[in-house]
């Protein structure tokens, strides 16, 4: 009894002093913490008075007005009301990183200043700020693993901006949406979309924001606000507590029931980074890699065996080749036609996408395929051989197929259909990438989340989806010129996009139509080429026929020089949902592509990029003059140049140029 009692005053006592540690925050004046960039340009304020606020200032100009933020955990304990500050540590780096797969650039500077402020029960705030952006992330340092109930990130802004904004009506989505242009207000509590997301402010500012290296944590959707503020909110799934298989399908594994929390978690850790890019005009959107050095460093010691490279890929084609004396179709002689293809052109990979086995068995091969002879016929060939599978069907027999995919050669795995980012589907991005690189495996993921960060930890993920892209012409006209010219100003911020570039059957506006088995794209035929200058992809899809591409062998010069990694990026115009003409560096060479919407438009653009002291020669693919009207139409040239020169681009409607720059020999 006496025990009891001991056990209650204790209680009383710890309660007593909790309500007057509260009372005394309450009491207490505003603290106000500053940060700022390395450059001085951007300053961050933090301001504690009963909760946490952040604001951001650029040049003295507020872009970001006070935005609250907390974490909920446990039996809702909100981290962040009435806080109360124990101490802040101020650091600064200045490093030079190498990416094991080079996206933008052979070396990323990661230069910032950071504050890491403490607060009483054992949690607290990461802060950095870059000469290109704010992030911020919460940590704690509890023993035992812990619920987050539910956290509170918003984004509040002066004035009601524009924002580009992908609308989605499920947290069970494949990631693909076209983008609306909207006042932040008319988003409302009720919708959401997935991020990245580009705030417009008017005068060329831009605003970007996203969240990176979220591990065992869900994604992050935004939302508008229910009391009519300019601000977007974070919206977080819900940890699955029962999922069941849709009715009649091998794949879409639905949430039937979800947890009154969004994790739960080791207790001792940090969180997601919340992002906010800020880029002065619409090429520093694109030029910027912030989210790759927000990101977790590899924890692979050998990425010596990772391949970046292009595809011969089936799927987009429907497998339709001729000029053959066999069937076209999921079988032996067709995938050798497809190595042969590859090998010719020096593509480092096929892919093998659905239909290569039962898509709830991978050990159930199509009849029709020795799929080990394939594999042996393309290792001679010095083609590598991806294999398409349903992430629950992995799931199901992980270890054991990707034993069996590395034990008879097979170099990669293209996963499909997660089409979520709770939680649980987060942890298994993680445990497949791992699993891969245990076997040397590279992975594409399909049917995925936008890149969060896992690319740098696992640098065997090659690419990603998350992206409106162009297997979406076989059923829709909504991959345009104009969505074209949205995404690597708004997805590519995340990281590579699958988009699947080369079609060959290219058609003007009026003349497009979406034709499942026999499929086209919107704008001209350069305009397809010079994706593959400016939508960054390690692994990079050559979506058409190789009977297609046979016949064009000065397409095929093109496809088969560009590469997909880079040792410098450049920006030379830029306006989102407009045009786009890029310049990037591979070894000796430099590559330059242009894109525009359905408006014709003439660049004169100065090489001072190229290496002065040197004759360069330049195999430019261009629109032809008739591109306005066959979209197929296209002049190969070749000319020679000196850097500084003048150099005028003709872009048609739905236009686009590809250049190859080479030493003079």
């Amino acid at each position: 009894m006496k025990i009891k009692n001991r056990s209650c005053s204790l209680l009383a006592c710890w309660l007593f002093f909790i309500s007057c540690t509260c009372l005394l925050a309450q009491s207490r004046p505003s603290q106000v913490i500053s940060v700022k960039s390395p450059n001085n340009k951007i300053e961050l304020k933090i301001e504690l008075k009963g909760q946490i606020l952040y604001s951001i200032y650029f040049n003295s100009r507020e872009v970001i007005s006070p935005s609250p933020i907390s974490l909920t955990i446990n039996d809702n304990i909100v981290l962040g009301k009435r806080p109360v500050l124990e101490n802040v540590s101020r650091t600064s780096a200045d490093d030079r990183i190498s990416p094991a797969v080079r996206e933008k650039r052979a070396i990323v500077i990661d230069r910032y200043q950071q504050a890491k402020l403490k607060f009483r029960g054992n949690f607290g705030l990461i802060f950095r700020v870059y000469d290109d952006g704010v992030a911020y992330c919460f940590y704690t340092g509890y023993r035992v693993p812990i619920k987050i109930r539910g956290e509170e990130a918003t984004f509040t802004f002066p004035e009601n901006y524009q924002v580009y904004f992908p609308f989605i009506s499920s947290l069970h989505t494949s990631f693909e949406s076209t983008y609306s242009y909207l006042p932040v207000k008319d988003i409302g509590p009720e919708r959401f979309g997935y991020a990245p997301v580009v705030v417009d402010l008017n005068d060329g500012f831009k605003i970007a924001i996203t969240d990176v290296a979220v591990d065992d944590y869900p994604g992050m959707f935004l939302t508008g606000n229910k009391e009519g503020l300019a601000r977007l909110t974070g919206k977080f799934a819900p940890y699955p507590a029962e999922e069941k298989l849709r009715q009649r399908s091998d794949r879409e594994l639905e949430v039937v029931q979800e947890a009154n929390y969004l994790a739960e978690t080791r207790g001792n850790r940090q969180y997601p980074w919340r992002l906010i890019l800020l880029a002065e005009n619409d090429a520093q959107l694109v030029s910027s890699d912030i989210v790759y050095r927000l990101s977790p460093p590899t924890e692979l010691k050998d990425t010596s065996w990772i391949k970046p490279g292009k595809v011969a890929w089936d799927w987009w084609n429907a497998l339709n080749i001729y000029g053959v004396d066999f069937k076209a179709g999921i079988n032996t002689e067709t995938y050798k036609y497809y190595i042969d293809f590859a090998s010719t052109y020096g593509l480092e990979y096929i892919i093998l996408d659905e239909g290569w086995s039962d898509p709830a068995d991978l050990f159930k091969t199509n009849p029709e395929l020795n799929l080990e002879e394939v594999v042996k016929y393309g290792e001679a060939k010095k083609v590598g051989v991806i294999l398409w599978c349903v992430w629950y069907t992995l799931d199901q027999q992980l270890d054991r197929a990707l034993d069996y995919f590395q034990r008879i050669g097979v170099k990669g795995i293209k996963v499909d259909f997660m089409d979520r980012d709770d939680q649980k589907m987060v942890n298994f991005y993680r445990r497949c990438a791992s699993a891969a690189a245990k076997r040397r495996l590279v992975v594409d993921f399909h049917g995925a989340h936008k890149p969060v960060g896992l690319r740098r930890a696992w640098p065997n993920i090659l690419s990603k989806e998350g992206v409106l892209g162009l297997e979406n012409s076989k059923w829709s006209a909504l991959v345009s010129p104009e969505h074209d010219l949205l995404i690597p100003f708004i997805r590519m911020i995340a990281g590579p996009m699958d988009f699947t570039p080369g079609a060959m059957h290219n058609a003007q506006e009026k003349q497009f139509r979406p034709v499942f088995d026999l499929p086209m794209s919107q704008g001209t035929r350069c305009h397809q080429l010079a994706m593959y200058v400016i939508y960054e992809s390690p692994l990079q899809m050559l979506c058409d026929s190789p009977s297609a591409y046979l016949q064009e062998p000065e397409i095929m010069a093109f496809l088969s020089a560009v590469p997909t990694v880079w040792d410098e990026t450049l920006v030379l115009e830029a306006k989102i949902g407009d045009y786009l003409v890029m310049a990037r560096k591979h070894g000796d060479d430099w590559y330059l592509g242009g894109l525009t919407d359905w408006s014709p438009r003439t660049f004169d653009l100065k090489t001072d990029f190229l290496e002065p002291g040197k004759n360069w020669v330049a195999d430019i693919w261009q629109d032809g003059v008739n591109a306005d009207r066959q979209a197929v139409d296209y002049k190969k040239l070749k000319i020679e140049i000196k850097s500084g020169d003048n150099l005028r681009i003709n872009l048609g409607p739905g236009g686009g140029i590809a250049i190859r720059f080479t030493p003079a020999r």
